[in-house]
């Protein structure tokens, strides 16, 4: 009894030491395998009249910004950054890019449009395995051309129209309560989206959300990639919570949906590389 006793204690610190080394490695792992979300800071790049930039940025906290859906990444583990031009050397950092809105010149009076070699490039990334969502606007609010041309290669076209126009504070006009069996709608019973653009779909793009025969969403597997059109900006932090939306619109629970869609396409992508 005596010498087994002595054996269990001798054993002791390297089951301690051992465990430890699997924790080191179970942590370097999770670290290895952080999912880089980049939010585009060049075709969308607006200047408040305070010399800020803002709109649909992680940093822009006001009814205008996206630090909202940006901490919904956070919390999943995923690491969010905002990118200037997307060259293959900022590309290669990321797993999912994010365009928002590209600027008109009204809203920039020097934009930066998605040139050809923009969509040569960012079509590679997505090709190789890269996650790329696009959320535009309607029809006064975003620059189609050059946007459309950088789509078109996905099978993805945004018309130049503005759907769901709400009047005043009429919440339902921009209410939508029929939804497919598709993830980005689990658990979800109606959304909001105010002044939104359709798509039209060619190859194998796929709808993802039909309203009245037009089309809001859209999605296309690219190469060993993976597209996501809207016709809208629309989870920015004024219409993702309850600020100002009445309690029975589900638009985070929508936002939640979405990001766990990308993510999980992202980290899918990424193991088989």
């Amino acid at each position: 009894m005596k010498s087994s006793k002595n054996c269990e204690i001798k054993s002791f610190p390297y089951n301690l030491f051992f465990f430890s080394l699997l924790i080191c490695v179970i942590n370097l792992q999770s670290c290895t395998a952080q999912t880089n979300v980049g939010l585009d800071n060049w075709f969308n790049n607006e200047i408040d009249n305070t010399g800020h930039p803002f709109h649909y940025l992680w940093t822009d906290t006001t009814s205008n910004g996206y630090s909202r859906w940006g901490k919904i990444f956070q919390n999943r583990g995923a690491n969010i950054s905002t990118v200037k031009r997307p060259t293959t050397s900022v590309l290669s950092k990321l797993d999912i890019y994010i365009i928002v809105d590209p600027d008109t010149t009204s809203e920039n009076p020097s934009p930066n449009y998605i040139m050809p070699e923009d969509a040569n490039t960012i079509g590679q990334w997505v090709n190789d395995g890269g996650v790329l969502i696009i959320l535009a606007n309607d029809a006064p609010n975003c620059e189609f051309m050059h946007l459309n041309k950088f789509s078109k290669m996905f099978g993805i076209v945004f018309n130049h129209v503005t759907l769901h126009h709400v009047i005043d504070n009429n919440w339902n006009m921009g209410a939508i309560a029929s939804f497919p069996d598709h993830p980005l709608f689990k658990g979800v019973k109606k959304i909001y989206m105010k002044d939104i653009s359709s798509l039209s779909l060619s190859d194998h793009a796929k709808p993802i959300l039909n309203e009245n025969g037009n089309i809001y969403m859209a999605e296309n597997k690219y190469g060993k990639g993976l597209v996501i059109a809207i016709g809208d900006p629309w989870i920015y932090n004024e219409y993702i919570d309850h600020d100002k939306l009445p309690g029975d619109f589900d638009n985070r629970k929508a936002a939640e949906n979405l990001t766990d869609y990308l993510l999980l396409h992202a980290r899918k992508n990424k193991q088989s590389k």
